[in-house]
């Protein structure tokens, strides 16, 4: 914990608090373990039992800020990588490609700058496939009561496995949708044929309905 609040952003770097006669004694410490004894420490924890650890930490630190209305804001993010790394395996990387890489899937609270979730995925699970059974499980744990109002992600999550579950759980949506040739089309009608909407605090909005693959959407 040291290490990571000192900025430190792997294991080796532990070996500069073993010099700091400062920090250490701020917190009562009387001696400071290696980077080595702290990979072994590690490496004794069984996966899933830190997994549910770590996620009843994290819940209750962020269960107070869920009372306030909030968005949860879902996201994926690739991580290039260079050596070797478990889960380093070659997916979709648009800036590096061809390069192994990670994929972590966020799931943050919007406008308070709160993550409430982040899983380090291979690199080839970069997918709304992949990302949905960790966004389910996650409001499954959450009481229904202190569950988001609003779900809001990128064109990625604009499919209709997503939101017919969240249609399902009573949960509302925001996605962007790809600018398909379906969609560029009725953008054009839109600019046209429909009149602006008063939707609420001083936004205005026009609305259609658009067939997606598999199934029907609405787009806004």
């Amino acid at each position: 914990m040291l290490s990571m609040l000192s900025g430190h952003k792997r294991y080796a770097h532990i070996a500069a608090l073993r010099c700091d006669s400062v920090l250490p004694e701020l917190l009562g410490m009387d001696k400071i373990v290696s980077e080595d004894a702290v990979r072994r420490a590690f490496a004794a924890i069984d996966e899933d039992d830190g997994a549910v650890w770590l996620r009843r930490h994290l819940d209750y630190c962020s269960a107070p800020l869920l009372a306030e209305p909030w968005i949860l804001d879902i996201d994926t993010t690739v991580k290039p990588l260079y050596g070797h790394q478990e889960g380093a395996v070659i997916g979709y990387n648009p800036k590096k490609p061809g390069r192994p890489s990670h994929s972590y899937h966020t799931y943050s609270m919007a406008a308070y700058g709160w993550s409430s979730m982040s899983m380090v995925v291979a690199g080839n699970e970069h997918t709304s496939k992949h990302f949905a059974p960790g966004l389910w499980a996650l409001l499954d744990r959450i009481p229904r009561d202190l569950w988001p109002s609003l779900l809001r992600g990128d064109c990625g999550f604009g499919n209709e496995p997503i939101m017919r579950e969240a249609e399902q759980r009573g949960l509302a949506y925001l996605f962007k949708l790809r600018l398909t040739a379906n969609v560029k089309r009725m953008i054009e009608r839109l600019s046209t044929q429909r009149e602006w909407a008063n939707t609420g605090q001083g936004w205005q909005a026009k609305e259609s309905l658009l067939r997606l693959e598999g199934g029907a959407g609405s787009a806004a």
